[in-house]
């Protein structure tokens, strides 16, 4: 099992030296992976807990892959129809290129109606893209020479393509993380309710001749409960889990200190 982290890219503790002191924290305390939003037009109506100031995440998992060695850095999710699909896969070469193959790509569809209208994407179209997104992102790491309106061009770097995890829920996530060769990232399931359909999504994948896929789970463990929070990490894990991360609001360094204090006590 690992276990990862939320790091706040938004809100007062998007700040750059609580980003750098927090991921820095992170990985000299042994957390397994860092894990940053998708957001980038807040309206004011919804802003509580933000005050509508998101970092890019991309952007913020470059500055990550420069000041850490070790941990990996992950998307929660890549919102994918907000994104144009050659310019966003250049961004994810060039991340995984520079983080030493580090990066772990969570993607999905989105939600919020007034972020896509302030995009001027129609939200209906929302599955639609994501899927194209995922497709070229597919030919754009199995081949040096890829197509895009018709114009062959030379996609490089080309590391190996990051882990990739399908935001959402089945079946529309699932056939996805098939189609993708990819993991599966659920928010907010106990492990009573995950576990019946990790069991059918290992046993779609063994259909289709692949490996069980991973599934990365956002949650929040109970960290001023030693027992508590062992035994939930053990439930998740009996229930299919490969992964965790840990979703819970910080306010500061020496919260998120705390929130290290108690991740490492479980370990």
């Amino acid at each position: 099992m690992k276990l990862g982290l939320y790091l706040r890219n938004m809100g007062p503790q998007s700040a750059r030296a609580t980003l750098l002191e927090c991921a820095r924290r992170a990985e000299a305390a042994g957390v397994d992976d860092l894990w940053v939003a998708d957001h980038v037009a807040i309206p004011p109506d919804q802003s509580e807990g933000s005050d509508g100031r998101y970092l890019d995440p991309l952007a913020t998992l470059a500055f990550f892959a420069g000041v850490t060695t070790r941990v990996q850095l992950g998307t929660a999710v890549l919102v994918a129809p907000y994104r144009p699909p050659l310019p966003t896969a250049k961004w994810v070469a060039t991340i995984q290129e520079l983080s030493a193959e580090r990066l772990v790509l969570g993607v999905g569809v989105g939600w919020m109606a007034a972020e896509f209208r302030a995009l001027g994407v129609p939200r209906a179209h929302r599955g639609r893209l994501t899927d194209e997104l995922l497709a070229f992102l597919d030919r754009c790491f199995d081949a040096d020479v890829v197509e895009a309106n018709g114009q062959p061009f030379l996609f490089k770097p080309r590391p190996a393509r990051p882990p990739i995890f399908i935001g959402g829920q089945p079946p529309y996530a699932f056939r996805r993380a098939l189609a993708h060769r990819a993991g599966w990232m659920p928010m907010g399931l106990t492990p009573d309710v995950l576990r019946a359909p990790a069991a059918t999504l290992r046993a779609e994948a063994a259909a289709a001749g692949q490996p069980p896929p991973e599934i990365a789970v956002l949650t929040m463990f109970p960290l001023d409960d030693v027992a508590a929070a062992r035994a939930t990490v053990q439930a998740y894990t009996d229930a299919g889990a490969t992964r965790l991360i840990h979703g819970a609001r910080y306010e500061s360094i020496d919260d998120f200190r705390r929130q290290l204090d108690g991740l490492a006590a479980i370990t």
